[in-house]
């Protein structure tokens, strides 16, 4: 998923796609072990798409906090 696409997500749409894309990283970890990975790029990929949700979420957070201490 795009940046932008996440931003307008809610809060729990976002902790939703974050338990989706573990489950997803351990699927692809488990299938690369037995040899079963198709697209070698797939881990990087979701390990990015975890990343930004994690970045969206700590933007949030930061705000909220400026926005409570202010």
């Amino acid at each position: 998923m795009k940046s932008k696409e996440l931003r307008e997500l809610s809060d729990q749409e976002l902790v939703s796609e974050l338990e989706r894309l573990h489950r997803h990283l351990f699927e692809l970890r488990a299938q690369a072990v037995t040899e079963k990975l198709a697209d070698d790029s797939a881990i990087t990929k979701t390990k990015r798409d975890i990343a930004r949700i994690l970045t969206v979420q700590r933007q949030r957070q930061m705000a909220a906090a400026t926005g409570q201490g202010a």
